[in-house]
C-alpha cells in the first residue's frame, strides 16, 4: 500500500516544487491531521465564513474555535487588511479557503503569521492549479491540503503537503492511526458513484432513487447547509479533539472520508491524476470566458485566468439563475449560503467583523463549471438574468 500511495504522491510533489506530500483519503481528513498537529486545543482559527460547513465541523472536531474573517465581495477571498488588530492578536492559526480556486492573499497572510508566530494552513481543495505571488497555492503554509474529488474527479483522496519533510513519518503515523479499514460497500459506492450522479442529473430520478443514493452517502443535503443540530453539537464539543463525536457532521457527502483506500480507488485515482493538465487547461479557458462576461467580477482583471474549479459569477437573483440553468439540465453545486457565522451563530463561532460582505457574496455568487461556459452564458442571457453590480456590495467598489 505504501508503494501505491507513493505513485500518487510523486507527481503532486513535482507540482508543488518538491514539497513533501502525504496521501490521505480525503481533504477533510488531511485538514484534521494538520489542525491537530499544529494547533493546541482551545485555540482560535481565522477562516472564511463562505466555505463548506464540513470544514467548519472539522475545525470544531480539532478542538478549535472558528473565527470568521472579512471577505472581498468581488471573489470571496479573505480580506486580510480588514481583520482588526484585536482579532489577529488572539489567533492560534490562519486557515485559507481559496474559494472556487480564487487564491487568498497567501503572501500577506504568511508575513502576518510569521510576525505572530502562528501557523498558516492552506485549504487548497478548489485550487490544485491556482497560483499566487508567482507560486502554486499550497506552498506558503506549514501545511496545505488538496482534494482529488474536485479537478481530478476521483471522488476520493487528497494530499497533505508539508513544508518540513522531516514531519512526514510523524504525520503518516497519525494518519494510519486514524484510518478505518476499507469496506466492500465503500469500494462499490466509489465505483458506481459517477454513474449514479449522472443518472440523477440526466434522468431526474424519483424520491425513492434519491433515498437510495443517500443510503450510499452520495446525496445527503436537502438544503444548501446541512442541519446544524445545535444541541447535539453542544454535547459533542467537550469530547474534542476527536473525530468520532463529530462523525455525523464530518461524514456528510463523503462517508468514506477516513477509510483506508482499496486498490480500485487508488488505480482510478492514478489514472485521473495523470490527466490533470488537460483538465486544468479546459478550466482555465472556460474561466477566462466567464470572467470576461457581464457576470464576471473585477477581481484579477488583467491577469492570466486561473483554472478555477468553479467560477463565481455575480448575479442579481441567484435562485432564478439556478432555475434557469436547471431547465438546461445544468446542476449548480458548491453553494455556501448563508455564511458560517449566520449559520452557526456566536454559540459556536466568532462572527466576522464585516458580515455584510460575506452575506452579499454568498447571496449573489453563482458557481459555474468553467467547462460549460458555452452553455451557461446563453442560458442566463436567454432567461434575462441580470448581473449583480459591485457598486451595491459593501466594500466591493474598489
Amino acid at each position: 500500500m505504501v508503494s501505491a500511495y507513493a505513485e500518487l504522491e510523486e507527481p503532486m510533489r513535482g507540482r508543488l516544487g518538491g514539497r513533501e506530500c502525504l496521501y490521505v483519503p480525503s481533504c477533510r481528513f488531511g485538514l484534521y491531521l494538520a489542525l491537530r498537529h499544529w494547533c493546541e486545543p482551545g485555540g482560535r482559527v481565522l477562516m472564511s465564513p463562505v466555505n463548506d460547513d464540513v470544514i467548519f465541523f472539522v475545525v470544531l472536531a480539532a478542538g478549535l474555535r472558528p473565527v470568521q474573517a472579512p471577505l472581498d465581495p468581488r471573489d470571496g477571498s479573505v480580506d486580510a487588511a480588514a481583520v482588526p488588530t484585536s482579532v489577529w492578536s488572539g489567533l492560534s492559526a490562519v486557515l485559507t479557503t481559496n474559494l472556487y480556486g480564487n487564491p487568498d492573499p497567501a503572501p500577506e497572510l504568511r508575513k502576518r503569521c510569521d510576525r505572530l508566530g502562528i501557523p498558516l494552513i492552506e485549504d487548497a481543495a478548489h485550487a490544485i492549479g491556482s497560483t499566487v505571488g508567482g507560486r502554486p497555492v499550497g506552498t506558503y503554509g506549514e501545511a496545505s491540503v488538496f482534494s482529488l474529488s474536485k479537478h481530478v474527479h476521483a471522488k476520493t483522496g487528497g494530499f497533505l503537503a508539508l513544508a518540513d519533510p522531516a514531519l512526514r513519518d510523524e504525520l503518516a503515523a497519525a494518519r494510519d492511526a486514524l484510518l478505518r479499514p476499507t469496506r466492500p460497500t465503500a469500494e462499490l459506492a466509489h465505483l458506481i458513484r459517477p454513474y449514479a450522479e449522472a443518472a440523477v442529473r440526466g434522468l431526474r430520478l424519483t424520491g425513492a432513487a434519491r433515498a437510495a443514493l443517500r443510503t450510499l452517502g452520495l446525496e445527503e443535503r436537502e438544503e444548501i447547509r446541512m442541519p446544524l443540530r445545535p444541541d447535539a453539537l453542544e454535547r459533542a464539543l467537550p469530547a474534542a479533539p476527536a473525530l468520532e463525536p463529530f462523525h455525523p457532521w464530518i461524514r456528510v457527502d463523503m462517508h468514506a472520508y477516513r477509510l483506508r483506500p482499496g486498490p480500485a480507488k487508488l488505480r482510478r485515482t492514478g489514472r485521473r491524476l495523470a490527466r490533470l493538465d488537460g483538465v486544468l487547461a479546459a478550466h482555465r479557458a472556460g474561466t477566462a470566458r466567464l470572467l470576461a462576461s457581464e457576470y464576471g467580477s473585477a477581481a484579477g482583471a488583467g491577469a492570466e485566468a486561473q483554472p478555477l474549479f468553479r467560477v463565481p459569477l455575480l448575479v442579481e437573483d441567484r435562485d432564478a439563475a439556478v432555475a434557469a440553468l436547471a431547465r438546461r439540465r445544468i446542476t449548480t453545486g458548491y453553494l455556501y449560503d448563508p455564511p458560517l457565522d449566520a449559520y452557526a451563530g456566536e454559540r459556536f463561532t466568532d462572527p466576522s467583523p464585516a458580515p455584510e460582505r460575506a452575506a452579499w457574496f454568498a447571496r449573489h455568487a453563482l458557481p459555474v463549471d468553467p467547462r460549460r461556459a458555452d452553455e451557461v452564458l446563453p442560458a442566463l442571457r436567454t432567461a434575462g438574468i441580470r448581473p449583480a453590480h459591485l457598486s451595491t456590495a459593501p466594500g466591493g467598489a474598489r
